[in-house]
């Protein structure tokens, strides 16, 4: 049969093995169709005809397997295959050539290796038939499956584990708690393997399970909390429905018994004891009570309260959120001389209460507590607690204003001692009877300077000063009419020249320090040295005010500028009061309209005159002025500081200096001649030469030679010149160690004259001769200029020779 020309078809040969729970049976099928070959194919329709085979398309095989042969699957075969052995079988796919062999000759499948259809349920494959010698195809590959069976392998197991539910305590039989599953892995489309049923194993005496849903319900309606919260259910699932050989799973499920309130709360006494001092403060926590519930989470909240009178007015009572306790705090201030025990009757009732549980009994519970009051010494009372005292101002010193009274509360009643607080009354203005409590004044008192005195009374135990007790009390001063009416302003009006009679000019008020309790009520009238007034009248409005008005027609104020009003202010009382206020009327020109033009006074001239504008400007030239003054004084200042200064620093002080020439014999301004004939006195020195001039003649010599007369300086042993060194040589020191002013030349000094120099002197005051020997005749050659000069010596010269002779 040439290739591509001839048909082939596939003959399938099903064998079952014997199934050991079923029993042996065995099934082929074969169900005629076209062939493997494609029936349009050119191919096949060259070869005139087209042979029809067998169809197939699985296999099936028991899973579990556990015998020692291979297990046979089945059996391919092409119907072209004469059994001469020319064709070869081979499968792919799935396991193939592993789990799955195949025989090449025959064609036979076998299983080689124990299957799980829970692990996998088909294996997938392609049979090839080929010619042996060429490999050649002889019929398309055709794919097929190999399904395994399943058995009853697989116990149902409970997935979802562990389980844990709940319920309330005292449901209802057959309420649902929860449901529970279990699985099987067994085919559920073949036999009973996967049909599974639940029962109780242990438990069945509280709860039950559906055998078909696994819902687990209540069996009792009595489950309570408080006498077991939790139960241990052992649940078991069943395949095959429960029939006999079936495969079982157990779990174990935890039912937790949840609580409702259905326990009142109990206090575990039926009294408590508590004890607080008596000077305890309101707020003050006496003690703390609890009552047990046995009942948990919210369904033991609970409240607390006062139930007795007594004790709801003394004491009360509040709940700890955290702890559930009940606190008790003092209310009002509690008193041991009054009462020492007090009887309080506490509740507890619970905040949330099931309606359900209401015919159980009430929820609610009471107890006794007993508070002692412990005594303690305690400072004195004021009784009664009065803050206000009045007291006239005037008052004498000493005056009693008011009686402070303290008692000691204390069984013992010990005698109290009063005192003021001088923090609070520094100017001693009261004083207080340490024994009464009678507080008098202590100086003059004044409304006016103070209407009201806040002070601090003490009150203390007379044998123990540190239990004291203070007091605030308010002393009012009330007033009496000792101050006079004034004018509230000194009134300052103006009338007009060409005003007519009757014209209002001013109105005035009055001011009173004193503040009577009926009020103000002032009478105006002139004075008694304006009665002969007849320019203005005086008119009292009966309001605590008056009105002046002009009295005749027309006012000149070159006449009269000015006129005084004295006006008399009257009070009510009592004792009634007076004074003078005056009231000072200027005459001024108006316009046509009223208005006022000008008056005597300064200032309406120029604010009549000067516009704003005018007035800044004049106030600007003014301030000018004044920043010049102050800029030229400061400069003076400054030059005059810096003279000074220069002066300070100058060194020479009666050194003299020599830097220009003289003004000859007419000039007697250069300097002092006195200066240097005080350092010494020469006519001593003359006398004591022996000599003639001034020495001889004494006091009663000639008085013009003394004049004339040239001081003869006189070499003496006596003499000591290091004074003059020493200061000269300091000046020195000084001037050259100030690097701030300029150096200097030289020092000219004329105390001595200098030694060894090769000039014979020219000054007359360091000689060694006595005045008649030496000749002043050559002065006369020194020209007009020093003519006076040697005039007056030589006229000096011409004395002593007539007195020598």
């Amino acid at each position: 049969m040439a290739k591509g020309l001839q048909g082939f078809s596939w003959t399938m040969l099903l064998l079952f093995c014997a199934i050991q729970e079923l029993g042996a049976w065995a099934m082929h099928t074969a169900v005629e169709g076209p062939a493997l070959g494609q029936p349009g194919d050119p191919a096949l329709l060259a070869g005139g005809r087209v042979k029809r085979g067998w169809v197939w398309n699985q296999f099936f095989v028991v899973e579990e397997y556990t015998g020692t042969e291979p297990l046979y699957v089945g059996k391919i075969h092409s119907d072209s295959d004469e059994g001469d052995g020319s064709i070869k079988y081979t499968i792919s796919g799935e396991g193939a050539g592993t789990i799955f062999l195949i025989d090449e000759i025959t064609g036979d499948i076998h299983a080689t290796e124990r299957l799980d259809r829970e692990q996998k349920t088909f294996y997938t494959l392609r049979a090839q038939a080929r010619d042996r010698q060429t490999d050649q195809l002889l019929e398309p590959e055709s794919e097929f499956i190999i399904k395994v069976q399943d058995i009853n392998d697989s116990e149902p197991r409970f997935l979802e584990g562990p389980y844990i539910g709940s319920v309330a305590e005292l449901s209802p039989i057959g309420t649902s708690v929860m449901q529970v599953m279990a699985s099987d892995a067994d085919d559920p489309t073949y036999g009973s393997s996967a049909r599974v049923v639940y029962s109780v194993l242990e438990g069945e005496q509280h709860f039950t399970v559906d055998s078909k849903t696994g819902v687990i319900r209540t069996a009792v309606a009595d489950l309570d909390r408080e006498t077991q919260d939790r139960y241990e259910v052992v649940i078991r699932a069943t395949d095959m429905a429960g029939q006999l050989g079936g495969l079982s799973g157990s779990t174990t499920v935890t039912i937790v018994v949840t609580d409702v309130n259905d326990n009142p709360p109990r206090f575990p006494q039926k009294m408590y004891q508590f004890s607080i001092v008596e000077t305890a403060p309101v707020g003050t926590a006496i003690g703390r009570v609890k009552a047990e519930d046995s009942d948990v989470g919210e369904n033991t909240d609970m409240t607390y309260q006062v139930k007795d009178e007594e004790g709801v007015e003394m004491f009360k009572v509040t709940t700890d959120s955290n702890t559930q306790e009940a606190v008790i705090t003092v209310q009002k201030p509690l008193d041991y001389e009054l009462k020492k025990v007090h009887t309080v009757v506490v509740e507890a009732l619970n905040k949330f209460v099931d309606p359900r549980f209401v015919d159980l009994g009430t929820f609610r519970d009471q107890t006794i507590v007993r508070v002692s009051v412990l005594d303690v010494d305690e400072p004195p009372e004021f009784r009664p607690p009065s803050n206000l005292m009045e007291v006239q101002e005037d008052a004498h010193v000493g005056s009693v204003v008011g009686v402070v009274t303290a008692l000691d509360p204390d069984t013992a009643n010990h005698p109290v001692r009063y005192a003021i607080d001088r923090s609070t009354d520094a100017e001693r203005i009261f004083d207080i009877d340490a024994n009464t409590g009678a507080i008098v004044t202590g100086k003059v008192l004044d409304r006016e300077t103070a209407g009201w005195h806040n002070i601090t009374v003490l009150a203390m135990e007379a044998d123990n000063h540190s239990q004291v007790s203070r007091a605030s009390l308010r002393i009012r001063i009330l007033d009496v009419n000792d101050n006079p009416p004034e004018l509230a302003t000194p009134y300052e009006a103006a009338v007009c020249e060409d005003a007519k009679p009757g014209q209002l000019i001013q109105t005035i008020s009055v001011v009173d320090r004193d503040e009577p309790q009926s009020g103000h009520h002032f009478y105006f009238t002139l004075a008694p040295e304006a009665t002969n007034n007849h320019h203005f009248s005086l008119l009292d409005i009966k309001d605590n005010t008056a009105a002046v008005h002009t009295q005749r027609m027309g006012f000149n104020r070159q006449e009269q500028d000015v006129y005084f009003l004295p006006i008399l202010v009257v009070d009510s009382g009592p004792p009634a009061l007076s004074s003078t206020g005056t009231l000072t009327i200027r005459v001024c020109g108006c316009d046509s309209n009223g208005a006022i033009q000008s008056c005597n006074s300064t200032a309406y001239v120029v604010s009549a005159t000067l516009s704003p504008g005018a007035l800044i400007a004049l106030l600007v030239c003014i301030l000018i002025l004044v920043v010049l003054v102050l800029l030229i004084l400061t400069l003076k200042r400054h030059h005059k500081s810096h003279l000074t200064s220069e002066d300070d620093e100058d060194m020479r002080d009666n050194v003299i200096k020599y830097n220009d020439e003289g003004g000859g014999e007419q000039d007697t301004e250069a300097y002092d001649m006195s200066a240097l004939r005080s350092l010494y006195d020469f006519s001593e020195i003359k006398g004591g030469d022996g000599g003639g001039g001034l020495g001889e003649g004494g006091p009663s010599g000639n008085p013009a030679s003394a004049l004339h007369a040239l001081p003869q300086w006189m070499h003496s042993p006596d003499l000591d010149f290091s004074v003059f060194r020493d200061y000269i040589c300091k000046k020195v020191e000084r001037a050259d160690e100030d690097f701030s002013v300029p150096p200097y030349d030289s020092f000219q000094t004329y105390a001595f004259e200098g030694s060894n120099s090769p000039v014979p002197s020219l000054s007359s005051i360091n000689t060694w001769s006595s005045s008649s020997e030496q000749d002043f005749s050559y002065l006369g050659g020194w020209g007009p200029r020093f003519r006076q000069l040697a005039a007056l010596y030589a006229g000096r010269r011409g004395e002593e020779d007539s007195e020598e002779s």
